[in-house]
């Protein structure tokens, strides 16, 4: 399951893209082949259907070509956390005892929705990540990514940067540490 913030974000950008094109496209007749490069899935500003506070108050964490870049966040209350992308808050599940193995599946994936890539998608350490960031394939086929081995989530009742509601919920979860 994708984050579906990321979906937002690669609408507008498409559209935005698709906008820009056409304004900037010659008025003499002369057409253009299509493209194959790859239009650009960079985070644009949050569509104004959405409240202030789901726009990402971090710099994006996707770059150009597939690339989520995880970040060293910061709490009064937790210290240094880990986020992923647009600086949303990691998560480790304690039952996720094997190494690059998820336990969290079904109506747990809906709640906590895994950090997954799509095809040609990397993640990658930002600033201040020392720790080991891998991927494996999940029990439904999508690939996920681990930090030190655990495999990571989101949470859904996050909804803004900076929000670190799953922290300690069932004495299970919690904020991944850089």
């Amino acid at each position: 399951m994708l984050n579906p913030n990321r979906h937002v974000t690669r609408v507008a950008g498409l559209v935005g893209t698709l906008i820009l094109a056409a304004a900037c496209s010659s008025g003499g007749g002369a057409t253009t082949a299509p493209t194959t490069a790859p239009v650009s899935t960079a985070p644009s500003a949050a569509p104004a259907s959405l409240p202030a506070s789901a726009a990402p108050s971090a710099a994006p964490s996707e770059a150009a070509g597939g690339s989520y870049e995880l970040t060293v966040a910061k709490s009064a209350s937790l210290g240094d956390y880990v986020a992923g992308e647009d600086g949303m808050t990691l998560y480790t599940f304690d039952p996720d005892t094997a190494p690059n193995k998820s336990t969290c599946n079904g109506d747990c994936a809906t709640t906590w929705p895994p950090f997954v890539l799509e095809t040609g998608e990397t993640a990658t350490a930002g600033t201040g990540i020392s720790g080991t960031i891998a991927t494996f394939a999940r029990d439904d086929g999508s690939t996920q990514v681990s930090y030190n081995g655990k495999p990571v989530y989101y949470f859904k009742n996050d909804k803004a940067a900076g929000d670190t509601n799953g922290e300690g919920v069932a004495g299970k979860w919690h904020v991944v540490k850089p």
